[in-house]
Formats: C-alpha cells, sequence, structure tokens
C-alpha cells in the first residue's frame, strides 16, 4: 500500500506518519522508485503501537526506547519488557549500585525476588520514604495483605500476557500497566466506599445507600 493508503488504514495523519519515518519511529517501507515505497501490515501494527503509546503520556524519546527494546536481540523477552515498563512515569534514578534498603526488606518479607535493577523497585523505596516522612508505617498485617491481594493480580495478568510476539508482549505489558492501574487505584476507594458505608452507617443507611447505586 502507498503512504496514503497506510495514513487511512491505520487512521494517523499523514503528516504524522511522516514525521514517524523521519524520526525512526516507524521503519522505511520497500522503495518502489526515487520518491515512491510501499507498506504493509507490520506497518500498520506498528503505527497502532506508536499511537496507544502517545496517548499513554510517553514522550517521542520514551516511544523511542521502547521500540528499539523490541528489536534489541541481544536482551531477552523478560529484559525487554522490565526496561520497557521502565519508561512509564514516574521515571526515578535506579542506578543498580545504589542500595534499596527498604525496598529489600519488603521484598525478602514476601518472599519476592529484589533485583535493584528493576525500576519498581526504587519506586517502591520512594514510597515507603515517603510513608516514614509522613509518619506513617507499614504493618506486617498490612504488607501480608498487600502482597497476598497484588500478586493475585499479578498472576491473572501474566496468565493473559500474548506469547509468540515481543512486540505484542511489550505492548500489553506497557499499555496494560499505564492503562490498568488507574483502574485499580479507583477500584480500591470504590471498594472503601462500600465498606465504609457498612460500617460507620446505620443499616438502614446502608439498604438505602445500596438501592440508590442500583
Amino acid at each position: 500500500m502507498k503512504i496514503s493508503e497506510l495514513s487511512a488504514r491505520s487512521g494517523v495523519a499523514l503528516p504524522t506518519v511522516k514525521y514517524y519515518l523521519r524520526e525512526g519511529l516507524l521503519m522505511a517501507g520497500e522503495p518502489t522508485s526515487a520518491t515512491g515505497a510501499q507498506y504493509g501490515d507490520d506497518h500498520i501494527r506498528r503505527l497502532g503501537l506508536i499511537r496507544a503509546l502517545s496517548g499513554a503520556g510517553l514522550s517521542i524519546p520514551r516511544i523511542r526506547a521502547i521500540l528499539d527494546l523490541v528489536s534489541a536481540t541481544d536482551l531477552s523477552e523478560f529484559e525487554r519488557i522490565g526496561r520497557a515498563i521502565a519508561q512509564l512515569p514516574p521515571h526515578v534514578d535506579n542506578d543498580p549500585v545504589h542500595e534499596f534498603p527498604r525496598a529489600q526488606k519488603v521484598l525478602e518479607f514476601l518472599g519476592q525476588v529484589y533485583d535493584p535493577r528493576y525500576v519498581a523497585v526504587a519506586h517502591l523505596e520512594q514510597a515507603l520514604i515517603g510513608l516514614e516522612g509522613a509518619g506513617l508505617t507499614l504493618s506486617e498485617e498490612r504488607l501480608r495483605a498487600y502482597g497476598e491481594h497484588i500478586r493475585g493480580i499479578a498472576e491473572v495478568e501474566i496468565d493473559l500476557m500474548p506469547l509468540g510476539s515481543t512486540e505484542e508482549a511489550v505492548r500489553y505489558a506497557v499499555l496494560g500497566t499505564a492503562m490498568y492501574e488507574p483502574v485499580l487505584t479507583a477500584l480500591r476507594r470504590l471498594a472503601h466506599q462500600d465498606l465504609g458505608s457498612a460500617k460507620f452507617t446505620s443499616p438502614a443507611e446502608h439498604t438505602t445507600n445500596r438501592m440508590k447505586e442500583n
């Protein structure tokens, strides 16, 4: 297909397609003349991924880093997915020479792998420092409950990850992380609302609230 058809089929404006080509985000087409080229389904899929990553709020350099990881043959698929997720905000310094003692202690308590190269370790360290600064603690009871239920969510997500295509796996992992985390936050708050209504209102008020919601 010509570039104009690629634009029409992908839903990406022609100037934007040309910009992605200039920036190297979209691979070049098969030359047909000095000024023309043919494009295929791989280009449509790549444009879909770029568009989705852009819609998730990622900058061009971050998108380029993710796309480079898709074709990075010197890394395992596991490493590529981990590094791709690291392109999502919040962005922190997770230099593996740094120590993350709070995160390490939590992960050891949960019986999980501690790998300081994984950016979420630095995220956890920062979150725990924030708790300390606010005068809050992460009790064993709370941590055990968090670990158990979050692991259950993670197991479902890993089971649903597509196999056989690194690009699809990266897309699933990055977009799934970016798009589902707000859903998890909202559901947690709504569960607070539901449980709080039962605990802090009378049975009649709780029933009335339920009827209004339904």
